[in-house]
């Protein structure tokens, strides 16, 4: 894991005129973004307005927020997680459908009173360190319906997927909705190496929050005692995106994924 100074790193300021637009370009370049400054629910819910076109979903509220907090009634339940205080490995978020949203936005209401902080993979990291070290893993899990995430309603996928202009995203889910085929599992400790490799650890306070693009970033969290409450919101960019991120080496001979139309 790697403990450098990701929120300062990251930053721009919500309270800034050209706020709209450094986002956009930051998501163009790093696929992240922290902030700061949600003293209300009211005031997440206008952000993200801002940025994206929120997409309700399963757990979300009426106003399209979800409210993420230990229920204590989800605890054993597969694809529940989130609503628990236990750990969470790195994912994609509503990996199970046929088209993840684009953008994920977590603000933090009340942080835990320990543990909960947010861990973040970058997915063109983990892509260049596989290719760079297991050509034939990046292969292996770049190709098609290899994997499959969620339940009865879930989707067959791959972990990355090759686009026509050699950008490459990648999807994953770890829990007991993530199946893969033998041809993959071998391959899936090369997959966890790297993701613990590249995780940078994000310890949130109340109104800190970090925005990310669910195409390249990886999100998980630390194990929580205490009453921490998040709020979450899904949805696509205002602005147009290229698909997942451009690898960090566009040499061919490295790894070469299966492009899926």
């Amino acid at each position: 894991m790697r403990e450098a100074q990701p929120f300062t790193a990251h930053y721009i300021d919500i309270q800034s005129p050209q706020a709209e637009e450094q986002a956009h370009e930051q998501l163009r370049d790093t696929g992240l973004i922290t902030l700061t400054g949600f003293t209300s629910r009211t005031v997440v819910r206008d952000f993200a307005s801002r940025i994206m076109d929120i997409t309700p979903h399963r757990d979300s509220d009426p106003d399209g927020l979800t409210t993420i907090r230990d229920t204590r009634r989800h605890t054993h339940l597969a694809g529940y997680g989130g609503f628990g205080s236990g750990e969470l490995a790195p994912h994609t978020e509503r990996s199970g459908t046929p088209a993840p949203p684009r953008l994920m936005l977590l603000v933090c209401g009340t942080p835990a009173h320990h543990g909960g902080a947010c861990l973040l993979t970058d997915g063109r990291a983990v892509y260049a360190d596989i290719a760079a070290r297991r050509r034939e893993a990046v292969i292996a899990l770049s190709r098609p319906r290899t994997a499959y995430f969620g339940g009865g309603d879930g989707h067959p996928t791959q972990v990355f997927t090759g686009h026509p202009d050699d950008r490459i995203s990648i999807r994953l889910r770890l829990d007991g909705l993530a199946r893969f085929s033998p041809t993959v599992q071998p391959y899936l400790p090369y997959l966890r190496n790297a993701l613990t490799t590249y995780q940078i650890r994000l310890p949130l306070d109340a109104g800190q929050a970090y925005l990310l693009d669910n195409e390249r970033w990886l999100h998980a969290r630390e194990a929580f005692t205490g009453n921490r409450l998040c709020w979450r919101a899904l949805g696509e960019p205002h602005v147009a995106l290229l698909s997942g991120f451009a690898p960090a080496s566009r040499n061919a001979t490295a790894a070469s994924p299966v492009v899926v139309s």
